[in-house]
């Protein structure tokens, strides 16, 4: 029997990053769409200006907020 020494592997720093499924990407379009869906009174309600939300409507799904990436 061969004796392997126990290491430490080491990742890059990025590795640790929370990968997001296709699941999320998809909850993340969903949720986009509805938002560029609202009403004025909503928007209003959320306190959200009508470019903000057509900004925040246009991102890509792959363009998630930095909150998921942690």
């Amino acid at each position: 029997m061969a004796y392997l020494p126990r290491t430490q592997a080491t990742c890059a720093p990025h590795a640790h990053r929370r990968r997001l499924g296709l699941r999320s990407y998809i909850t993340l379009w969903k949720q986009r769409r509805a938002l560029a869906r609202m009403e004025d009174w909503q928007k209003h309600d959320l306190g959200l200006t009508d470019h903000e939300v057509e900004a925040e409507a246009k991102r890509a799904p792959w363009d998630a907020p930095d909150n998921w990436r942690r």
